[in-house]
């Protein structure tokens, strides 16, 4: 069971994750990794929720692993979940991270200030008298 501060988050790949290249794997987003990992590393459980399947699947997972980041568990609620047609296959998620959300994808730069309520673009110093302030 997760501590109460910690969130199951479902993330889409293309589109999200890299840009959407499908059927090929595109270049990483910028800043998805780094937060992704980040998330990881306060104790968030990430799925990856994607419309790939077989091989393209499997490369998806391949990149993501090249790039340090495993899934708790990938298109499905945990990783022992064997599919049956009698069952939903609504992923139960927290939060849902994906380039068709309404209004469309925000950027990981919105996504990361929306989770850890801070913005993580250095802020640029003006003049020699801001380094005293």
């Amino acid at each position: 069971m997760l501590p109460t501060n910690t969130l199951i988050i479902a993330v889409d790949f293309d589109g999200t994750i890299v840009e959407d290249a499908y059927p090929k794997v595109g270049e990483p987003m910028i800043f998805a990794f780094d937060t992704l990992k980040k998330l990881q590393s306060q104790g968030h459980r990430l799925i990856l929720w994607t419309y790939r399947s077989g091989r393209r699947l499997d490369e998806a997972v391949a990149f993501c692993k090249e790039n340090n980041l495993e899934f708790y568990a990938v298109n499905k609620n945990f990783p022992e979940e064997e599919y049956d047609e009698k069952y939903s296959r609504k992923i139960h998620a927290d939060l849902f991270i994906d380039d068709r959300n309404v209004g469309g994808f925000l950027g990981w730069t919105a996504i990361y200030k929306s989770i850890f309520n801070h913005d993580p673009t250095p802020k640029k110093k003006k003049g020699f008298f801001s380094f005293f302030k």
